[in-house]
């Protein structure tokens, strides 16, 4: 007896190394049975997915759902899960002094499967105004530590943002506090670096394996590649090492022309990630599918794009198995894209667009081995 059936797909998953015609059913929240065909039972309900691709439910690892509270607060449900996105990470919009209320109203009630990493400036990412680390007052890692401690279950790593441009004036410093608090919780640092005051071969010194840059191919300054377009040897060193590279799109973060020339030279992101947000949700970056689309233009694999937001992903959030895979006796998620052929009009972060001959567009999605209702998601409001 199957909830629910996915017919007649081409099932794409990198965990099992599966690309080929299948169907997959669902009971009881998971994953039952994957097979060339599986027949319904009189209760099934059935998805036609004929022409279409069959994912994992995708694993966005770079997002901002503190709504009402955050500037940067989107409505989980509606900006993520109705593009597919059935887990995500929200990167560190909350701090030790706002988690209660993240948790509370964002986490524990989202349809989405929903973890966190806590900033380690105990206000988080409140201010358009102010940056959050413009203070270090703010950053209290015995705080930050108790907090993730109390958390466990759900805050899996310790956030820093070291822009300049948000008034962090000893990023050195501040990187420091992050460090010391990701240490004592045991937990991986996660560290945006975007326009630092301090050149990023410091900053890389003190990640570790299993730690994340971030907008690893922004445009801004001090960015992954020396002045004449070739990748820092510290950068290298750092992705020997066991230090993953996340792409986190955003509103500023992501260029075309440094993800070519990385690429190229080797450089590929262990994470593909939209960092969807109120200010980028309606431009440049729509969605994480749109996001993987700019990646199958720049040359990747179609199964490379896919693992990247799917099995990688959870083999960082240490549910490898559960999360990201189709596999029998896994969490239930799944979506149904298509892979449209035609001119599509995709852009970066710094004015350069390019005409696209596929695009990634999300046509149905399963969480818990049920089917969402996309259209009710699409009337709810993304922004406050």
């Amino acid at each position: 007896m199957y909830d629910l059936i996915i017919q007649h797909g081409r099932l794409l998953d990198p965990h099992q190394q599966l690309d080929a015609p299948r169907d997959v059913a669902f009971s009881g929240g998971r994953v039952a049975a994957v097979a060339e065909h599986v027949e319904p039972s009189p209760t099934s309900q059935l998805v036609d997915a004929r022409g279409k691709l069959v994912a994992p439910g995708l694993v966005d690892m770079h997002v901002h759902g503190f709504w009402g509270v955050s500037h940067y607060g989107v409505d989980p449900d509606a900006a993520f899960l109705a593009s597919g996105v059935t887990t995500a990470l929200e990167a560190g919009s909350a701090g030790a002094d706002t988690f209660a209320g993240l948790r509370r109203f964002v986490l524990e009630p989202s349809a989405v499967r929903l973890y966190a990493l806590l900033n380690i400036s105990g206000l988080g990412m409140i201010s358009e105004r102010v940056g959050e680390l413009a203070d270090l007052r703010h950053a209290d890692p015995e705080r930050a530590v108790r907090v993730a401690e109390a958390n466990r279950d759900v805050i899996l790593g310790i956030k820093a943002r070291l822009s300049a441009s948000l008034g962090v004036e000893k990023d050195l410093d501040a990187l420091q506090l992050a460090r010391e608090a990701a240490d004592a919780a045991r937990l991986p640092l996660v560290v945006h670096a975007n326009g630092s005051r301090s050149p990023l071969p410091l900053i890389l010194r003190s990640l570790r394996a299993g730690d994340i840059l971030t907008h690893c191919f922004h445009a801004s300054r001090h960015g992954i590649l020396d002045g004449d377009g070739g990748v820092l040897p510290e950068l290298r060193e750092a992705v020997e090492r066991g230090v993953w590279l996340d792409v986190g799109h955003g509103q500023a973060s992501f260029s075309f022309a440094v993800a070519r020339r990385a690429l190229a030279q080797g450089i590929v992101p262990n994470i593909i990630s939209s960092d969807l947000h109120a200010h980028s949700v309606f431009g440049p970056v729509y969605d994480l599918p749109t996001t993987l689309s700019k990646f199958l233009h720049l040359g990747m694999e179609l199964s490379e794009v896919i693992a990247r937001a799917t099995v990688a992903p959870a083999r960082w959030l240490k549910r490898e198995g559960e999360l990201g895979t189709l596999q029998p006796g896994a969490c239930g998620d799944a979506v149904v894209l298509e892979l449209s052929e035609g001119d599509h009009q995709l852009q970066d972060c710094v004015g350069e667009t390019v005409s696209a001959t596929h695009r990634l567009l999300p046509v149905a999605v399963v969480r818990g081995g049920a089917l969402v209702d996309r259209a009710a998601l699409s009337r709810r409001p993304v922004v406050p």
